[in-house]
């Protein structure tokens, strides 16, 4: 009988009581749990259309970078939360809902965690695969979506989360905050220039120059994980590139990882996360053209420009970071339907959403429309502008698609509700199908989360420079109370409802503002929003979480290229060299070879490699380079009908003297059996000098 109390006893601790993932107790008011977590998010390879340019020949290639999830998990002895920054182009809704269902599905994450406390964010790379949000207009351009991919995303943000819950322990969080100049131009000058010139003499600049970091350093002195946010658009490499690339922030946070020895494969190492804030409209771009599509920081000068200087900044936050965060952890979220959102401030509601005129355009300095519409600048009142047109576009852009959609553009009080915005397509109330959802999401979340003295502002939007100040100021002044000081905007968080313009920069109808779908006081009523989360920590009362939007992957179509099966020439294996390198390269040259392979995506070896780079070192040899790193490129295309041809290169400046080889690992399809089994090949040796 004792035998047994005592194992009821022992059963009740360990339901009850600290688990695994909840170390000692916390010594002193400026100790948390923290814990960090990286996984791989990179997915299909090849023949995929690419997120962020909307250039429908723009097909994945192959791989430059890969694609990872970053997450931060911070803990107080009442309430925990997540931030996660993913190199995505976008962090769609559904993403976020089922993170958030996976986690539920999980008891010990469950315990601690669900939507309300997750903020996931994206950092707006426009060098990854699309087909991964379930809504039309998002997967239009993509020819569909991807259940695989989007379930690789979703997976791999749950592992990362799951990967910092396991490394939580006692530890300190330290701030620093700088100015970074030299980074991006406002790429809306006229727009922004609208704003009251009172607010505008406010900032010494028409760009956030603002550079907030976080430091998680461990009860031992350790770093585990840095992040920080910085306003500019991650598109220094364009739309002419095909390889799958993290661009700016990825390859920034690959050096400060490295930095730190991050090992991408372990389940617990070092992560630091390059996050994006108001970027809305900041381009890296001006001062060095239409964005390339070169790969390397030596040829490629928006890019180096904006990857170094992020990446010195944060080392010298980082490295001088002394002020400790303190106080309590606290978060507050809700859903809210932007059709009929009153804002007091305007005395209306928000519109149901819809894409202007000037969206055609494209931006300039990043990507000008190949077939631009309509001009930025375009309003209601241009001669530009007529019902005609407005029609006739729309079958333009949706083309053999538009028999898919059902709306009806009559109503009066739709249009007049978009003021300067002629809507070119009423996202808000064309349907897909006449039961089925609507082109984009109109059920928006919105989240305050409170980590001390530093409070994260999620945006689920490309958040214009003026936008993001005013929530930060909004927000601040609500929470200084609480002893809160520092305020980041976490833009592209939780869904996405492309841009966010302020009700000035909206009258322009430049390309943000006609991409500010829910209207023109859209940024007010997401600030009045923002309010009253903020009072409510604040107070200490709860919030209505709102009406859950529909779950629509199960409306979404598929028309992507599917790999049927692969073949190779007659006599030839899989992994069989076609080029061999030369005997011997001086160093700073490009290494490259080519071998007969399968289609990447097969198998999108997650959590793996298309490639490594091999040295010998005492008669064997190691590996010293994989396909995540950026000096290195995997390249497939296709030979024949169902032949792959696989290129590797290696530019070698930096690397150490030696001999070396190079290792291709693929999956290859059946076509008799739909089989996919593995398959490697192996370079000749060659000298660097």
């Amino acid at each position: 009988m004792k035998r047994a109390l005592i194992a009821v006893c022992l059963c009740l601790a360990m339901a009850c009581g600290p688990s695994a993932s909840t170390p000692q107790a916390l010594e002193t008011s400026g100790e948390y749990l923290i814990g960090t977590g990286i996984y791989d998010i990179t997915g299909p390879a090849a023949e995929i259309v690419m997120m962020g340019f909307a250039v429908g020949d723009q097909k994945t290639a192959g791989i430059h970078t890969r694609l990872r999830s970053r997450a931060y998990i911070v803990g107080d002895t009442n309430k925990r939360v997540v931030f996660v920054s993913a190199d995505l182009g976008m962090m769609f809704q559904m993403v976020k809902r089922k993170v958030a269902e996976k986690i539920a599905q999980n008891p010990e994450l469950a315990r601690y965690y669900n939507e309300q406390n997750i903020l996931l964010s994206a950092t707006h790379t426009h060098g990854g695969p699309g087909g991964y949000s379930g809504y039309f207009l998002y997967d239009f351009t993509i020819n569909g979506f991807i259940k695989r991919h989007f379930e690789t995303i979703v997976n791999g943000i749950y592992l990362s989360i799951l990967n910092a819950h396991n490394n939580l322990e006692p530890g300190r969080i330290l701030i620093n905050e700088g100015t970074l100049d030299g980074v991006g131009g406002n790429r809306a000058v006229e727009a922004y220039n609208n704003n009251p010139a009172e607010e505008r003499a406010q900032y010494a600049s028409n760009t956030d120059r603002t550079f907030t970091l976080l430091k998680f350093v461990n009860r031992h002195g350790e770093a585990i994980g840095m992040a920080n946010w910085f306003a500019v658009h991650p598109d220094s490499i364009g739309p002419g590139n095909h390889l799958i690339t993290a661009d700016n922030k990825g390859w920034a946070s690959y050096l400060f990882e490295k930095d730190h020895g991050t090992n991408y494969l372990a389940a617990k190492t070092f992560v630091g996360a390059f996050a994006q804030a108001n970027a809305g409209d900041i381009t890296p771009n001006i001062g060095f053209g239409q964005a390339p599509p070169d790969l390397t920081l030596s040829t490629n000068k928006s890019l180096s420009n904006a990857v170094l200087k992020q990446y010195y900044k944060a080392r010298e936050l980082f490295d001088s970071a002394t002020e400790t965060v303190t106080g309590a952890i606290d978060y507050r979220h809700e859903w809210v339907d932007m059709r009929t959102l009153q804002v007091a401030s305007a005395q209306t509601h928000t519109c149901a959403a819809g894409m202007g005129a000037s969206f055609s355009a494209g931006s300039p300095y990043d990507n000008p429309s190949p077939a631009p519409l309509f001009p930025n600048g375009t309003t209601v009142d241009s001669l530009a502008w007529s019902e005609n047109a407005g029609k006739a576009a729309l079958s333009k852009i949706l083309g053999g698609f538009f028999s898919l959609i059902w709306t009806d553009t009559s109503d009066p009080n739709y249009k007049a509700c978009h003021a300067e915005k002629p809507v070119l397509i009423p996202t808000g109330i064309a349907h897909v199908n006449i039961n089925g959802p609507t082109m984009t999401p109109q059920i928006m979340p919105l989240q305050i989360i409170k980590i001390g003295s530093v409070a994260l502002i999620a945006v689920p939007a490309e958040v214009t420079t003026m936008s993001g100040r005013r929530f930060r100021k909004a927000v601040l002044n609500e929470l200084a109370p609480l002893g809160v000081r520092y305020g980041v905007i976490s833009s592209l968080a939780n869904s996405y409802a492309s841009y966010l313009a302020t009700r000035e920069e909206y009258a322009k109808q430049w390309y943000e503002g006609a991409a500010t779908l829910f209207g023109p006081h859209q940024q007010a009523a997401f600030q009045q929003e923002f309010v009253k989360l903020s009072r409510a920590i604040v107070q200490g009362t709860a919030v209505d979480p709102g009406p859950t939007p529909p779950d629509v992957t199960g409306h979404a179509v598929d028309l992507t290229a599917k790999v049927v099966l692969d073949d190779k020439p007659w006599g030839k294996k899989y992994g069989e060299v076609i080029t061999q390198p030369q005997a011997s390269y001086p160093r700073g040259a490009t290494v490259s070879v080519q071998f007969w392979g399968a289609h990447p995506n097969n198998d999108y070896r997650t959590q793996d490699t298309f490639l490594i780079i091999e040295k010998l070192e005492n008669g064997v040899y190691l590996p010293v380079r994989y396909d995540w790193d950026p000096d290195t490129t995997y390249r497939w295309e296709r030979s024949g009908i169902a032949n792959s041809r696989i290129t590797i290169t290696w530019h070698t400046e930096g690397a150490a003297p030696g001999t070396y080889r190079v290792r291709h690992r693929g999956d290859h399809k059946s076509g008799w059996t739909d089989a996919i089994s593995p398959y490697e090949g192996v370079s000749a040796s060659f000298i660097l000098k």
